[in-house]
């Protein structure tokens, strides 16, 4: 195991958290964007997470993280990762209104198939998770001060 080892999962899930919470933000501001520049309105975004092991390097160098020779461990893990964020594939919501300028000829709208109680519980979520990974690295931190400390002494 390295010594920074902790760090780096830390962080890498204090990124995918992030990410996470930037993607569910946008679902959550878009809810009732009926038409996009693709046509259509909004598609509801979902992030998927997917675990890096040390030992696999094309994925590594595909997120970008340094891999690092471990001797003492086969498949240590290094973190996770963003896979891919992903349209959901729920139809929308067709909504009578007549006079909206998106309204099909029978007068229904499309409007995104976006729940915001479920998306803010998501953004609740993410956000607990990303402070729980600040309190690992805050916690690897000092242990590692005060067996510096100890060691100096």
């Amino acid at each position: 195991m390295s010594f920074f080892d902790g760090y780096d999962v830390a962080a890498s899930g204090m990124n995918a958290q992030r990410t996470r919470v930037n993607v569910v933000s946008s679902n959550i501001a878009n809810a009732q964007t009926t038409h996009t520049a693709e046509g259509g309105p909004y598609q509801k975004k979902n992030v998927i997470f997917e675990e890096i092991l040390l030992n696999q390097d094309d994925k590594a160098k595909e997120n970008k993280i340094a891999v690092l020779p471990d001797q003492n461990q086969k498949t240590p893990l290094r973190g996770v990762g963003i896979r891919e964020v992903v349209d959901s594939k729920n139809e929308p919501v067709m909504k009578y209104e007549p006079n909206h300028p998106d309204a099909n000829e029978e007068g229904y709208v499309a409007y995104p198939n976006i729940n915001p109680v479920i998306e803010m519980v998501d953004l609740l979520e993410a956000t607990r998770s990303y402070e729980a990974n600040v309190s690992a690295f805050t916690t690897h931190k000092k242990m590692d001060t005060q067996t510096l400390d100890i060691l100096k002494a």
